[in-house]
């Protein structure tokens, strides 16, 4: 009897931890690296605590890393009518950027892509960008961090209220 007891706790306890393993994997983006599901999966999220529902995978928006050829250009959003909705984050800048500044480059990329934003120059007061959709061509300077970047996740979703 405490072999069958025995027996039976470990079926169960082993079910149980195969059954959320299965539930903790990333949600799959056909057509994007890998490396990026997770911040897809971060900026769908972003989204919907703003009151957006966006499945990037439904929209088929693509994205690799690889390699940008133009200098001082860590990410590309292609939205013509060639490559509609493809990303291309730079390979170089992939390897060496923190994971940081890798949100910030995709989750500009993806306002882009998915969110239709043009670039946004404007800067506050103190010289800091206002919005992380700035060209990188202007004097402003970035700050997103963790103190800023619901501040500039706010400003990506809803950029009237800025």
């Amino acid at each position: 009897m405490t072999r069958f007891f025995f027996f039976c706790s470990i079926a169960t306890l082993s079910f149980l931890f195969f059954s959320c393993q299965k539930q903790a994997q990333e949600k799959v983006y056909t057509n994007v690296d890998q490396k990026l599901w997770g911040l897809f999966e971060k900026f769908e999220e972003e989204a919907r605590l703003r009151g957006f529902d966006i499945d990037l995978e439904a929209d088929g928006i693509e994205a690799n890393i690889g390699l940008i050829e133009q200098q001082h250009v860590a990410g590309t959003c292609h939205y013509n009518e060639d490559t509609p909705n493809r990303i291309i984050i730079d390979e170089e800048f992939w390897m060496i950027a923190d994971d940081n500044l890798k949100e910030f480059i995709l989750f500009h990329e993806l306002g882009h892509c998915k969110l239709q934003r043009n670039h946004r120059e404007d800067a506050f007061d103190n010289g800091t960008c206002i919005s992380i959709m700035r060209s990188g061509i202007e004097d402003c300077e970035d700050n997103y961090n963790s103190t800023s970047r619901i501040q500039y996740l706010d400003e990506l979703f809803h950029p009237d209220k800025f």
